[in-house]
């Protein structure tokens, strides 16, 4: 048996850390994501006319952020697999290796759909709740709706 067949599916893409985080540790990330939500913002990236521009193939602003991310990330894991580099708490960062099933389409498709009404993804619901968009607290309980209902089916869905 591999080890890949001992995992648990429920922790897939994280470290299982047993070490529990303090309640210091806890703000440190409220504060990376205030920061994080001032950036999109500033940056625009959670403008409804931004997100639509995009859609619709009037702009290439939106493209051009999410392809940065993109190379930021696919550089940044190079790096953690060239340096193995390691946690906070010095544990060894495994990435899994990923397989591709026909419901990443259907999910895919869900959440495209999904971004296009309501020009909202899950990233920035809380920067534009926080910037008085308030409505977006309906797309905010779909998501979470969604999520539940994923769960709920995830047995009987295609995998």
């Amino acid at each position: 048996m591999n080890n890949l067949e001992n995992k648990n599916t429920d922790t897939e893409g994280t470290n299982g850390s047993q070490i529990k985080d303090s309640g210091f540790s806890n703000l440190k990330y409220m504060l990376v994501g205030i920061v994080f939500g001032i950036v999109f913002v500033k940056a625009e990236i959670i403008s409804w006319y931004r997100i639509q521009e995009m859609f619709q193939l009037q702009s290439f602003f939106m493209y051009g952020v999410i392809g940065s991310a993109v190379v930021v990330g696919v550089i940044s894991v190079q790096i953690i697999k060239r340096f193995n580099i390691k946690t906070l708490q010095g544990e060894k960062i495994e990435i899994q290796p990923k397989t591709f099933n026909k419901g990443q389409i259907y999910g895919g498709l869900l959440f495209g759909f999904g971004w296009a009404i309501t020009g909202a993804c899950p990233g920035p619901l809380f920067a534009q709740i926080g910037t008085g968009v308030t409505v977006i607290a309906v797309t905010l309980i779909s998501a979470i709706l969604g999520t539940w209902v994923y769960g709920y089916f995830k047995d009987k869905l295609p995998h």
